[in-house]
């Protein structure tokens, strides 16, 4: 048993370093440590708003050595009452033209992507009110803890501009008749609200939101990396197919997670009632 383990800390000698780095940009500050990278938006004289610089600069962040075995979480966060107040209207002028009102919706699409695609959970962590395509930021991510204060809406109509996108990601992740209300009246919802509708995943008083989230990180790094990536990844490709495909695709994920380095190492710390020592690959 001790050669087996020494053995795979040879094998892995990466596997037990982890990156500390903290950065800041003049849209938001980027923080790493013990597994964890906390993304956030700190430009609150816009209302920390989704610019065409600030979705760059998120999108680069979320993608950032994500290939790298240590990071195990992505939180989004924002400083300020408002966690984003959805995209920067300026930008959406007639003045500024189609070619950069479609640049807008074309990074948005890339920031979206790149939360669905990252290979690690990504937590929204809200605690202020989240708007249009700032609500969209949210829904998109795979957990979302609120504080009580929070609100979410979607009010584009109100200015003319129906939240079409927004509508895609909070349209899978509420009822049809909640989502329909949020997009046809603009009327924010209640934390609560947004919890009983499947918005967010759960409603904490403000005081525990950070050790809320620490909580499930630290659950999430109990887990091999590599089978969390394998099982976000299915999840995302399953939920739009037809029930019979998912059921023939999820045959093949098991089957190959399963005979993966991971797969016979849970399997067999489950049966040798030890825990398991994962690969993370």
């Amino acid at each position: 048993m001790l050669r087996r383990a020494l053995q795979r800390i040879v094998k892995q000698p990466h596997c037990l370093i982890t990156r500390n780095l903290s950065t800041s940009n003049d849209f938001l500050s980027v923080k790493e440590e013990n597994g964890t990278r906390e993304i956030t938006l700190n430009h609150e004289k816009t209302r920390n708003s989704l610019s065409i610089d600030m979705m760059k600069h998120l999108v680069d962040a979320v993608n950032r050595n994500n290939d790298d075995i240590s990071l195990r979480a992505i939180v989004l966060s924002a400083n300020g009452k408002i966690f984003s107040a959805g995209h920067n209207l300026k930008e959406l002028q007639e003045s500024t033209g189609i070619d950069q009102h479609k640049l807008v919706f074309n990074k948005a699409s890339d920031l979206m992507k790149s939360i669905v695609q990252s290979p690690v959970p990504v937590i929204a962590k809200v605690n202020g009110f989240a708007a249009a395509a700032g609500c969209q930021l949210v829904a998109t991510c795979d957990i979302i803890i609120c504080s009580e204060t929070s609100k979410f809406s979607t009010p584009g109509a109100n200015f003319g501009v129906f939240c079409s996108t927004p509508g895609i990601a909070i349209g899978r992740s509420m009822p049809k008749s909640r989502a329909m209300f949020m997009l046809l009246t603009g009327e924010p919802i209640t934390a609560q609200e947004a919890y009983e509708s499947g918005l967010v995943t759960k409603v904490v008083a403000e005081e525990n939101l950070d050790s809320e989230v620490n909580n499930i990180i630290e659950k999430i790094k109990l887990k091999s990396r590599s089978v969390i990536a394998i099982g976000k990844e299915f999840y995302y490709k399953q939920i739009d197919m037809s029930l019979l495909d998912a059921y023939r695709l999820g045959e093949d994920i098991m089957v190959q997670t399963i005979n993966s380095n991971d797969g016979q190492e849970g399997i067999r710390s489950f049966v040798e009632k030890r825990k398991a020592t994962w690969f993370h690959k």
